[in-house]
Formats: structure tokens, sequence, C-alpha cells
């Protein structure tokens, strides 16, 4: 259930604006896409896990702020994110 070094380094390079950006909103909002997805699947099998559901709240808020900063500043970069991600249908 861990992001592994593998699947975050491949996040990285996928979404990075630059060599070595690691930082920007479009990777970390990546990486978040990916533990709130993770997250999903364990509670589809472990229902009564109050504590991963919390966390998993904790994420989308995280991410939401995140997604919110980045329409703000750049809507052309935030409508390329959503659609390579997947979310808002």
């Amino acid at each position: 259930m861990a992001l592994t070094k593998e699947v975050k380094k491949a996040l990285v390079e996928k979404f990075a604006r630059f060599p070595g950006d690691t930082g920007s909103p479009e990777v970390q909002v990546a990486i978040l896409t990916h533990e709130i997805n993770e997250l999903n699947d364990h509670l589809q099998a472990h229902i009564h896990d109050f504590h991963s559901k919390r966390g998993l709240f904790m994420k989308i808020g995280r991410r939401r702020n995140l997604l919110k900063y980045l329409k703000e500043t750049d809507a052309q970069r935030y409508t390329a994110l959503i659609n390579e991600l997947g979310l808002r249908r």
C-alpha cells in the first residue's frame, strides 16, 4: 500500500515541468492521486478501517487545495493536469 521509490520516481518523471522538479503542484497532485487511488482500493476491502479513512480525507483535502492553487495561478496547466489524471469527469 505504500508508495514505492520506483512508482514515485516514475510519477515525478512523468509530471515534472523540468528536470529535477519534484515540488511543482503537478507532481504533488499526481503523487496524491496515486495514494488516494490505493487507499480507495484498500477501503473497499476494509470498510471499518476508520484511521485509513481519515488519512484518505486528509489527502483529498490537500489535493483539492493544490488544484485550487493551480487553477488560480495557471488555468491551462490545471486543465491539462486534470485531463491527464482523469479527474473531474
